[in-house]
C-alpha cells in the first residue's frame, strides 16, 4: 500500500478518536462517526446498525439517509444486504445493490437513490454487534484499501462498545454487561447454584485501540511477539523428551508464533494506525471468524490454537489476564469457554457451579464435575463475553438455564428452590442409617459412584452401602504422563482405606471415545462412541492393564478386591481381560506378594449384545452392572452427546423396561448379582421402576441416594409392578405417565 494511503487511514483514525474523546452523549457520539466516515471517505451514505436482540438489527446513526428512520428501521439477520452482512459475518462490496439478491427496498430511508454498497460486520472476537454501511450514488466498486479502511473503523467502534462509549442520555445503547440475560444450555450435571462470576480467562479489553506512532506499536509488539516465543520454547523445554504428543502441540504453537504472515498482517495493522494489541485482536477476530465455517476438525484445530496465542500475545500487551488482582468471591461459579480436568481440579470443591460455552456430557470437565458433585451447564452460548467477575448469576443444572445478572423476582424464586432443597436434605439425613425398604419388604441397596478421593468423605454421610462405581481414569485424565504403579496402587489403597469395610468397585481404565488421555493421541474414528475405547483399548494395548491390575492387586493387601472391566461386547472380551486379571494374580504370588482375600471380577454390560451373550458367561462373572448411560444410547441409536436426540427416547420407555427385565432374569438364572450404574438410578421416579422390574441395587452419585431412598421407603414396589404392567397392556410407550398419576395417589 502506498504511503499516502497509509496516512489517510491512520488520519481517519485519529479523527474517529478525537470525536470519542469528545464530551457527548452515546447518540450524539454515533451521530459524529457517521459524518466523519462518510467525509472522510467521500461518500453520501454513512449508516451504522446494531443488534437490538440476538435476531434484529435496528438503524442507529445515519448521514444521508432519512434521519426519521433512525430506531425505526429494523431487519432481521439474513434480512435485505444488511442482514446478509450480519448473517455471514464477512463483507459485501458491490456497485449496483439493487440488483444484488436479497435486496430489501425500505422506503422510510430513502436508500433507493444509492446504487454502491458497501457493508461490514460490527464484531468483536466473533461477537456479532452490528453493521457499518456505506453506499453511493455512483455505481462503483470500493476498492482494497477503502474496504480495509471501514474494517479497521468498525473494529474500534465494537471496542468503544464494548467501553461504553455510546452509552448515555439518548442513547443508541444500553449498557453492555448490566440487564439480565438468561442462557439456555444443556445439562451436564445436575443440581442448582446461586452465586458470583469468577472468570477462568478474563476477557483482554483493549482501551486503546487507535496509536499515534507506528514505529513505537510496532516495537511493543515485536517485544511481546519475542516474550511470546521464548515462553512457548520453554514450555517444549519443560515438556520433555517423552511426552511426544504435548510436544507437537507445542510445535504447532512454536509454528504460528513464527509465522511471517500472521506478523505481516498485524504490522500492516499498525501502519494503518491501530495500536499493537487492536492489530492482535483484528486479526484474532479474523481467525475466530474463519474458525467457523471450517468443516475440517483439523484445521479448526489449527485455527483454536492461533486463537490461544492470541491471548497470550494480548495478555503480554495489556498485563491483563489471570493476574489481574481480582479476588475470588466466597460463592464463585466458574464461567469458560471450556476448561480442561486438571484446571477443574485445581479450583477444587471451592466452585458452586460451572457454565461453559463449549463441553459435552461426556466431556473431562463433565466427568471432574460429576465427581465433585457441581452443577453444571454446557453449551451456554457466549456467556464467557457477556459476564463479567462479580456478577451475580445463577445455574439451574437440572434445567440447562443460567441467569446471568437475574432480577430480584427471579432470584427470589431460585433462593425459595435451594431453601426447599435444604430442607429435603435435612430430611434425607434423618433417613441415612435407614435401609431402603419399600412397603412391601423389599430392600434395594443403594450405593455412590466415584472417581476421586475428594468423593469418599460423601461415603458416611450420603447413606451409601458402598462405592458400585469407582471411575480409575480420572487419576488419567488430569495428569500429563501415565502415571506410574507405586502411584496407583498408594492411591487405590486410600481409597480402601477410607471406604472401611464397605465394597469399593473399582472399573478398570475406561478411555477412548469423549475420554482422550493429554499423552494419548487421538484416533480418528468417524464415530468414536462406538470405536476403539475401554476394554478394547485394554486388550490391544495391554501394557497399562496389566500395570493397573497389578496396582490394584497391591492396593489390596490382604483385603477384598472387587475389579469390574468396562464396555464388553462379547464374552471372549471377558474372558481374555479375566485372564489378564488371573496372570497378574499368579505373577504377584511368586513375587510373594500379598493377594486379595476375596476376589469379585465383573463386567459392565453397555451394549444390547452382551444381553444376549451365552449362558457361562452369567455364571462365569461374579456381578454385572448395567451402564445406563451407554446402554441407552445404544438401545435407541441416540448419541447422547447430540442435544437434538438425546432426550428424544425416554428411559422408562417400555422397549427399554421389558430389555431391561430380560437382563434380570438372566441373571437371576445364573444367580449372579446385578446393579444399574448411572445417571438414571438416582432419579426417584426411574429408581422405583427399575427397583419393581426386580434390580435390587442402584449405584448413583452421593446427593441423589437421600430422593431415592425417600421415594422408595414410600411404595409398595408389587404395586408399581401392576401399574407398570397395566401400562405395558395398554399399548403405551411409555410408563412415565402412569407412574406419575400413581405416585401422585400416593401423597
Amino acid at each position: 500500500m502506498a504511503e499516502t494511503s497509509e496516512s489517510e487511514s491512520r488520519k481517519l483514525l485519529s479523527r474517529l478518536q478525537a470525536v470519542m474523546a469528545e464530551a457527548a452523549a452515546g447518540q450524539e457520539r454515533l451521530d459524529r462517526i457517521t459524518h466523519l466516515i462518510a467525509d472522510s471517505m467521500k461518500t453520501e451514505v454513512c449508516s451504522i446498525y446494531l443488534l437490538r436482540d440476538a435476531e434484529t438489527l435496528e438503524l442507529c446513526a445515519t448521514q444521508g439517509l432519512s434521519p426519521e428512520a433512525v430506531h425505526v428501521t429494523r431487519m432481521r439477520i439474513g434480512e435485505g444486504l444488511v442482514g446478509r452482512v450480519a448473517r455471514q459475518a464477512r463483507p459485501i462490496n458491490t456497485a449496483n445493490a439493487p440488483a444484488e439478491k436479497g435486496f430489501r427496498y425500505m422506503p422510510e430511508t430513502g436508500e433507493e437513490a444509492y446504487s454502491s454498497f458497501l457493508g461490514v460486520p460490527i464484531q468483536r472476537l466473533g461477537e456479532l454487534l452490528g453493521v457499518l454501511v456505506v453506499q453511493s450514488k455512483d455505481e462503483r466498486q470500493y476498492s482494497e484499501d477503502e474496504v480495509y479502511a471501514i474494517e479497521v473503523v468498525a473494529m474500534v467502534i465494537a471496542e468503544m462498545t464494548e467501553l461504553g462509549v455510546f452509552v448515555g442520555e439518548g442513547a443508541a445503547l444500553s449498557a453492555r454487561h448490566t440487564n439480565q440475560v438468561m442462557f439456555k444450555g444443556g445439562t451436564a450435571q445436575e443440581g442448582a447454584a446461586m452465586g458470583h462470576v469468577w472468570l477462568h480467562e478474563p476477557r483482554v479489553v483493549v482501551t486503546n485501540p487507535v496509536a499515534d506512532d507506528p514505529a513505537v506499536e510496532r516495537v511493543r509488539l515485536n517485544e511481546a511477539v519475542d516474550q511470546l516465543r521464548t515462553d512457548i520454547d520453554q514450555m517444549l523445554t519443560h515438556a520433555g523428551k517423552g511426552d511426544k504428543d504435548q510436544a507437537e502441540v507445542l510445535e504447532a504453537y512454536r509454528m504460528f508464533a513464527r509465522s511471517r504472515g500472521w506478523m505481516r498482517r498485524m504490522e500492516e495493522d499498525i501502519e494503518r494506525g491501530l495500536s499493537a494489541e487492536a492489530a492482535v485482536e483484528k486479526e484474532q477476530s479474523s481467525a475466530r471468524a474463519r474458525m467457523e465455517t471450517v468443516p475440517d476438525a483439523y484445521l479448526r484445530e489449527r485455527l483454536h490454537d492461533l486463537d490461544d496465542l492470541s491471548n497470550r500475545l494480548l495478555r503480554l500487551l495489556t498485563g491483563q489476564g489471570n493476574n489481574t488482582g481480582a479476588e475470588m468471591p466466597m460463592d464463585p461459579v466458574l464461567v469458560a469457554r471450556n476448561i480442561g480436568p486438571a484446571e477443574l481440579l485445581d479450583y477444587g470443591r471451592r466452585l458452586k457451579g460451572i457454565v461453559l460455552e463449549e463441553g459435552s456430557v461426556g466431556s473431562h470437565a463433565a466427568i471432574v464435575a460429576r465427581a465433585l458433585a457441581i452443577p453444571l451447564v454446557i453449551h451456554a452460548k457466549r456467556i464467557s463475553t457477556e459476564a463479567l467477575n462479580g456478577d451475580p448469576i445463577l445455574v439451574d443444572g437440572d434445567q440447562g438455564i443460567v441467569h446471568l445478572r437475574p432480577e430480584d423476582t427471579v432470584a427470589s424464586a431460585f433462593r425459595d428452590k435451594l431453601a426447599m432443597q435444604a430442607e429435603a436434605q435435612e430430611r434425607y439425613a434423618s433417613i441415612r442409617d435407614k435401609p431402603a425398604t419399600s412397603l412391601c419388604g423389599t430392600t434395594v441397596s443403594l450405593q455412590m459412584n466415584a472417581g476421586l478421593m475428594a468423593d469418599l468423605p460423601s461415603l458416611p454421610s450420603s447413606g451409601a452401602e458402598g462405592v458400585g462405581l469407582f471411575r480409575t481414569e480420572l487419576q488419567f485424565l488430569t495428569r500429563a504422563r501415565v502415571p506410574r504403579r507405586g502411584e496407583l496402587a498408594q492411591l487405590y489403597a486410600r481409597v480402601m482405606d477410607a471406604a472401611g469395610d464397605k465394597r469399593v468397585i473399582f472399573r478398570t481404565l475406561d478411555i477412548g471415545s469423549d475420554k482422550v488421555l493429554p499423552y494419548m493421541k487421538p484416533q480418528d474414528e468417524p464415530n468414536p462412541a462406538l470405536g476403539w475405547r475401554a476394554i478394547r483399548v485394554g486388550l490391544d494395548k495391554p501394557g497399562v492393564m496389566r500395570m493397573q491390575l497389578q496396582a490394584l492387586i497391591r492396593a489390596a493387601n490382604g483385603r477384598p478386591l472387587s475389579v469390574m472391566f468396562p464396555f464388553i461386547a462379547q464374552f471372549d472380551e471377558f474372558t481374555a481381560a479375566r485372564d489378564h486379571l488371573m496372570r497378574e494374580m499368579d505373577r504377584e504370588a511368586a513375587l510373594g506378594h500379598v493377594l486379595p482375600s476375596d476376589l469379585q471380577v465383573g463386567a459392565m454390560l453397555e451394549t444390547p449384545s452382551l444381553a444376549f451373550a451365552p449362558h457361562q458367561f452369567f455364571e462365569m462373572a461374579d456381578f454385572i452392572s448395567i451402564g445406563g448411560n451407554d446402554l441407552k444410547q445404544f438401545f435407541f441409536a441416540a448419541d447422547r452427546e447430540n442435544e437434538r436426540v438425546r432426550r428424544r427416547y425416554d428411559t422408562l420407555n417400555i422397549s427399554y423396561l421389558t430389555f431391561l427385565e430380560q437382563i434380570v432374569h438372566r441373571c437371576a438364572e445364573a444367580d449372579t448379582p446385578l446393579s444399574f450404574c448411572g445417571e438414571d438410578a438416582g432419579r426417584p421416579v426411574e429408581a422405583v421402576c427399575f427397583a419393581a422390574m426386580g434390580l435390587r441395587n442402584l449405584s448413583m452419585r452421593p446427593a441423589s441416594i437421600g430422593p431415592v431412598k425417600s421415594l422408595l421407603r414410600r411404595v409398595d414396589l408389587r404395586e408399581a409392578r401392576s401399574v407398570i404392567t397395566e401400562a405395558r397392556g395398554t399399548g403405551a410407550q411409555s410408563v412415565r405417565g402412569a407412574v406419575m398419576d400413581w405416585l401422585k395417589r400416593q401423597a
